[in-house]
């Protein structure tokens, strides 16, 4: 079974075109389970993933309550899986046709962990580029955007999603993958949504992710690289009341 794992955080806007590609692109030779681990949404998404999850009865969905923060609320999901497979996605992320097939083909090859290569929904030059980058098995390639699968026992092996990271969670398990010289790019592509470049400003945000990446490099710790996003990539956002609601952006 491959346990598909998938952090929310007010997504009433994607969340349920998510589940229905997810259902409708399966190969049905799989069994699958949605696990979907919301922080706390106020936007109507939990009511969503409610409402389809009474819909399909081929697959099981599973709305799980967590402590907002996406480790937490993906090692959350990864505990209750019932797959030997691990899928973790984000909520704006659509996987090609027959992912979990693409998926249980690579694991039975023994590439125990891996992504998918990754557009953006943009005709933006550079991020038309760095989509086109993705294919090749660079470290610096590397993102959350792309998915995540692992198996259920290197996933558990490792200690899942490192908790101490507010962002960044994702290269944290990817440069683990990476040490164990576990890790392929299954050459289809996974759509990813650009609204928070076109939010933000692709250049300003990529030098800021770009800074962020160096500053690992160099020993920055998770505290120094959450600074940093809070100063220059959320400090344009309206102060939320509660230092609770800090973290809202990272799901963008």
């Amino acid at each position: 079974m491959l346990s598909i794992v998938i952090p929310v955080l007010n997504e009433a806007e994607n969340i349920e075109k998510l589940l229905l590609h997810l259902v409708q692109n399966s190969n049905k030779k799989d069994s699958l389970e949605i696990i979907i681990c919301d922080g706390g949404s106020t936007d109507g998404t939990q009511k969503i993933i409610e409402k389809v999850g009474a819909v399909f009865s081929e697959v099981t969905i599973t709305l799980l309550h967590t402590t907002k923060g996406r480790a937490k609320q993906m090692n959350a999901g990864a505990a209750i899986a019932k797959g030997d497979i691990l899928y973790f996605l984000h909520a704006d992320s659509f996987p090609p046709k027959n992912y979990n097939a693409l998926i249980r083909q690579e694991v039975e090859k023994g590439n125990l962990a891996g992504c998918f290569k990754m557009k953006f929904d943009s005709n933006h030059w550079w991020l038309r580029l760095a989509s086109w980058l993705t294919k090749f098995s660079w470290r610096a390639c590397r993102g959350g955007d792309q998915s995540q699968f692992i198996t259920k026992a290197l996933f558990e092996e490792i200690g899942g999603y490192d908790e101490s990271y507010i962002i960044y969670e994702d290269n944290i398990l990817i440069n683990e993958l990476f040490a164990r010289k576990q890790f392929v790019v299954i050459q289809e592509w996974i759509g990813s949504s650009a609204r928070l470049y076109r939010e933000k400003g692709i250049w300003n945000l990529q030098y800021h992710f770009w800074t962020i990446y160096v500053k690992k490099w160099f020993g920055a710790d998770a505290d120094e690289l959450y600074a940093y996003y809070c100063k220059h990539i959320k400090s344009s956002k309206k102060k939320k009341s509660s230092v609770s609601k800090e973290v809202d952006k990272v799901y963008s």
